[in-house]
């Protein structure tokens, strides 16, 4: 388990972090989100004491030290293979700080190979590998040390649909071993289907922490998706409804004033038949970062 109790962190005299708290327990996995400069590399770094701090972080309840890095796997944002090494001597240098055998890579890696489905052998230099089977072998270094504190920095940025799949099935797997994983991404629906627990930093303050449905419910039930014969001049005059879209599905969008007025338009739809759809939802995370980050409510 992880605990943060009161982090704070400056540079010189700009303060960048304020009273930061968070637990992240084992087996489960926490999104990390923010807008660039927001802090939360900076959150990453004073996690693994890269940097100095004010506050407590704590890995099952001691001070996380030298000594603990052989449980701790971390993937930077800024990639940093050695181009020139293979694929098993880059592998191998970095296991073996973790405390890793030569033996124990030697064993491990082509099932870690198979696992990503990297497009490439332990002999193949890393400069022959393209960019996102390079960062599937940054991945591995992370993890081939089987460590129980994972920090993943932007780990699907430049990867595609079906290796972004990849990577998914590798991190939920983390979590059913027991791990503690945390992830920062920009793409919320990433951490809607992946996260637990989502912790928003906004300008070095945590604006939102908890579980991904409690904080997204805790804004409201004011999404409302039909389908229906009616016009949208018709679906926007029915009360508190503030704006509605015409969706790719074909299904109709409305915002809200309050969740309160779900029911009775539901009985105005439906006069008591059959509604092919009629959905109830609180607002995305991705609604919920631009709410929160300055942008529009309604977008």
């Amino acid at each position: 388990m992880l605990q943060i109790e009161q982090l704070n962190k400056s540079y010189g005299s700009k303060q960048v972090l304020f009273d930061i708290n968070l637990t992240v327990e084992d087996g489960t996995i926490l999104g990390l989100i923010g807008k660039n400069g927001s802090g939360k590399t900076t959150l990453f770094h004073s996690i693994l004491n890269f940097v100095n701090f004010q506050g407590q972080i704590k890995l099952d309840d001691h001070p996380i030290s030298v000594k603990d890095y052989d449980q701790i796997g971390y993937l930077p944002e800024e990639r940093s293979l050695i181009q020139k090494l293979t694929v098993f001597d880059q592998i191998k240098y970095l296991a073996n700080l973790h405390g890793l055998k030569n033996s124990e890579v030697k064993a491990q890696l082509p099932l870690w190979l198979e696992k990503l489905q990297v497009k490439g052998s332990a002999n193949d230099k890393i400069k022959s590998l393209s960019k996102g089977n390079q960062q599937k072998v940054q991945l591995i270094a992370t993890l081939i040390h089987n460590p129980k504190l994972v920090i993943l920095d932007e780990p699907f940025s430049g990867l595609d649909p079906v290796n972004v799949d990849v990577m998914k099935k590798v991190i939920l797997d983390l979590k059913k071993s027991g791990a503690t994983v945390i992830f920062s991404d920009h793409n919320m629906a990433n951490v809607e289907q992946l996260c637990d627990s989502v912790a928003m930093i906004n300008q070095g303050k945590l604006a939102i922490n908890g579980k991904v449905n409690e904080v997204r419910e805790s804004f409201g039930l004011t999404r409302l998706f039909v389908r229906t014969d009616k016009k949208l001049e018709e679906l926007a005059s029915l009360p508190g409804v503030e704006q509605v879209e015409l969706t790719a599905s074909g299904s109709y969008r409305l915002l809200l004033q309050d969740e309160s007025f779900g029911e009775e338009i539901f009985k105005l739809l439906s006069g008591g038949q059959y509604l092919r759809t009629f959905d109830q939802e609180p607002p995305t995370l991705e609604e919920i970062f631009k709410m929160e980050a300055g942008g529009d409510n309604h977008e």
